[in-house]
């Protein structure tokens, strides 16, 4: 099936909840203020565009390809992004609230991720490889089984990774959250 092709598009303040966005190929456009809170992405293609203080919270990513594309300042809460085609998928964070956001087993080698929340995220199985995580909420986040070899967390907060459980050759921690590497042992630092 041939999607329309739309690009250099800006899209402001459009709630796309009720009236989903038409199914196309969306190249270089820019989405500000929009509202795809439960509605459906599903099967779209985003290549090189932004979405700026947009709320996705729980929107259907089904087989949506995402190639090289920008969050700023958005609401990304319960999106899984697992069910993205993972083929091209190339995505960068910046001041998102990612709040039980699923990246469950993607490759997200050098993924940057700037002054996110990221509660109860679920980095399981993931590939973060060179990820920079800079000054991130870390609170309850799950790395279980995940490669954060050569990933930068020396900025982030309330990390609780279990060193056993995850690679993490050369990753980099501040002193502060090296605690946050210990949680499990229940040690007491003075």
């Amino acid at each position: 099936m041939n999607l329309p092709f739309i690009a250099d598009k800006t899209f402001e303040n459009q709630d796309f909840s009720q009236a989903r966005l038409a199914k196309g190929e969306y190249e270089n456009c820019v989405f500000v203020g929009c509202i795809f809170s439960e509605g459906y992405l599903d099967n779209q293609n985003f290549m090189e565009c932004e979405f700026v203080e947009c709320d996705l919270t729980n929107a259907n990513l089904k087989h949506t390809i995402f190639k090289e594309v920008v969050f700023k300042d958005c609401k990304l809460v319960g999106l899984h992004f697992e069910d993205c085609n993972d083929l091209l998928l190339s995505i960068q964070f910046e001041a998102c609230n990612l709040t039980l956001a699923s990246f469950y087993g993607l490759i997200l080698k050098g993924t940057p991720f700037s002054d996110c929340v990221l509660h109860e995220t679920d980095f399981s199985e993931c590939d973060l490889t060179s990820a920079v995580f800079a000054h991130c909420n870390l609170e309850k986040a799950l790395f279980y089984q995940t490669n954060l070899s050569k990933a930068n967390l020396s900025s982030s907060f309330n990390l609780n990774i279990d060193p056993e459980q995850n690679q993490l050759k050369k990753t980099r921690f501040s002193k502060e959250n090296l605690l946050g590497l210990l949680k499990k042992h229940d040690i007491v630092i003075d």
